[in-house]
């Protein structure tokens, strides 16, 4: 097993960046990361981590217009950091969340979807 631990981007203790992974059941290559998303999360206890359901979760997830999967959500009450398609390695994770660029304003889409998460984190729970 691959350790992808690393010494992440500094992130406020009292707001913790969400990761965000907005996929689709019926998308293989969404079901094929899943674990590998898992892995990340655990190795990266810093951040919260969450998988949406596109199409269970259509009320939150409609306004991001997903066209490619894996498509992931970085963000916090700060702000957005990234947000768009990402190739499905856990690495490439790893990578990113080690170098994460400075919060920009958010879209209503994303905050309406992280007051969802804050409101049931353990619908969208990740390992």
């Amino acid at each position: 097993m691959t350790d992808f631990s690393t010494s992440a981007a500094p992130v406020p203790a009292d707001d913790p960046l969400w990761v965000v992974c907005l996929c689709a059941e019926w998308c293989g290559s969404c079901r094929e990361y899943r674990p590998l998303f898992e892995q990340v999360a655990r190795s990266h206890p810093q951040f919260r981590f969450a998988w949406v359901d596109i199409e269970d979760h259509a009320e939150l997830a409609d306004d991001f217009d997903v066209e490619t999967f894996p498509t992931m959500l970085i963000a916090n009450g700060d702000g957005t950091r990234f947000l768009g398609p990402l190739l499905p390695h856990a690495e490439t994770l790893s990578r990113m969340l080690t170098a994460l660029q400075p919060a920009q304003a958010s879209a209503p889409e994303v905050r309406t979807l992280l007051a969802a998460l804050e409101r049931e984190p353990d619908t969208f729970a990740v390992a």
